[in-house]
């Protein structure tokens, strides 16, 4: 062998090992993300349909029993299955001519929500919210008592939380993380301020006084629920009797599947 045949060999080998050295300290090349589902073409933006409609969506805030924005939640935006948010705008036009609006708490709700909720309801030892949400229920009932579930009709994207406000509406203010909070069964002007009309309780309300039909309840806040009851019900809605504001519309575009894509607008990217 010649000189100059050992030195190649000799460079050879040397890049050799240097580029097995460097392919074993290199970083693995990172595996795609997943994409984020998005939701089927069924689905629409409520402010599509109708944009006179108030939206007040509590759980992209921290004013709710969590105490937190809730997973999922990317804007405070209401998305339903295009039937439902169709019978929504008819009720509006019923209650427009009479000085009234509805307002939407809460729509579709992804399951990672619920979970998230399934979480906070297992933890015996965060109770930042009890005061004003659940103040005489004890949160290790929670479940058993149904507030709380694993599935909720809300991800199926035909149920809505909502209420009545008059016309013309003042936003609500801001809740301030740590400000006293007052049973959520106050008076409508001790409780936290809300421009709904009274219906004797506030929004997501852990107590029977929350019952749709609740005896107790009468007068004007009585006369409030039977509106938005009645508004509703001739329109297809069917209500929740142990939460005065909880509606689905019937029969659900969705009945049996339960989503889990973002609340936000590109959730619904290329639908008209």
């Amino acid at each position: 062998m010649t000189r100059l045949s050992a030195a190649v060999r000799a460079l050879v080998t040397a890049l050799a090992a240097l580029t097995a050295t460097t392919a074993a300290t290199a970083p693995a090349a990172s595996a795609p993300a997943t994409p984020e589902p998005r939701a089927p073409k069924d689905f629409v933006a409520l402010s599509s349909v109708d944009p006179t409609i108030v939206q007040e969506i509590r759980y992209f805030t921290p004013h709710n029993f969590v105490g937190e924005r809730i997973d999922g939640y990317r804007e405070p935006l209401c998305i339903l299955t295009r039937p439902a948010a169709r019978a929504l705008h008819e009720a509006q036009r019923k209650l427009l001519p009479r000085g009234y609006s509805l307002k939407v708490y809460d729509c579709y709700r992804p399951q990672r929500a619920v979970d998230h909720f399934v979480r906070w309801a297992k933890d015996p030892d965060d109770q930042a919210m009890k005061a004003e949400f659940y103040p005489n229920v004890d949160k290790s009932r929670l479940f058993a008592d149904g507030y709380i579930a694993e599935k909720s009709g809300h991800s199926r994207g035909s149920t809505v939380d909502l209420t009545v406000v008059r016309l013309p509406a003042t936003p609500t203010r801001p809740y301030r993380p740590g400000e006293p909070l007052t049973p959520c069964f106050a008076d409508q002007d001790e409780r936290f301020p809300d421009n709904s009309v009274d219906m004797g309780t506030g929004y997501d309300c852990f107590d029977t006084l929350s019952h749709t039909l609740d005896p107790r309840i009468r007068g004007e806040q009585r006369a409030n629920r039977t509106l938005l009851k009645n508004t509703l019900e001739d329109l297809g809605f069917v209500n929740l009797a142990e939460e005065w504001w909880h509606y689905t519309f019937k029969p659900e575009a969705r009945p049996d599947t339960y989503f889990d894509f973002p609340v936000s607008r590109r959730s619904l990217a290329g639908h008209r």
